[in-house]
Parts: structure tokens; sequence; C-alpha cells
């Protein structure tokens, strides 16, 4: 993976971003499309074990559960890949 320093900070980001638009709990809201977090945890554990730092989520995806779900997800693999 390549990686970019974030601005005058010592922080190194992947040059890829993971975009978790789709990931979210398709009850809440008008999203039937999403990925529900049983779906949506292997795609991100993948990233992470191929160097992705960069997660593109806001609250607005999905009702704010896919920042839920990526949130829940980084926790419970941030010990078992390495971070940043």
């Amino acid at each position: 993976m390549q990686y970019n320093t974030l601005g005058n900070t010592d922080l190194r980001v992947s040059r890829l971003c993971l975009g978790c638009m789709t990931f979210g709990e398709p009850s809440r809201g008008n999203h039937a499309w999403t990925l529900p977090e049983e779906s949506s945890r292997p795609i991100i554990k993948r990233a992470l074990e191929g160097g992705i730092n960069f997660f593109d989520t806001a609250n607005s995806y999905s009702d704010g559960s896919s920042e839920e779900i990526v949130g829940r997800a980084l926790r419970d693999f941030a010990g078992a890949t390495r971070w940043w």
C-alpha cells in the first residue's frame, strides 16, 4: 500500500480510501439497499489487511448507522492488524 503524509502532521494515510456509504442498517431510514453489519465487516477487515487506513463515512450515510458499523469494526479489528 502506498501512503501520503496528511498535511503538516506525522500521520500516514493510505492512498486508497474505502467508501462506506453502502454500509448500514437497512431498517433505519430509506436505505433498503445498504449492506447490514454482518456483510460489511468482512469488507472492512479486508481493507485493513490490505493496508487501508482511510475510510470515508458520514453521519448522513444510512442515518448514521454506517459510522456505527465502521467504528465497531475498527475497534474490533484494530488489535489484529497493523494500525497506521
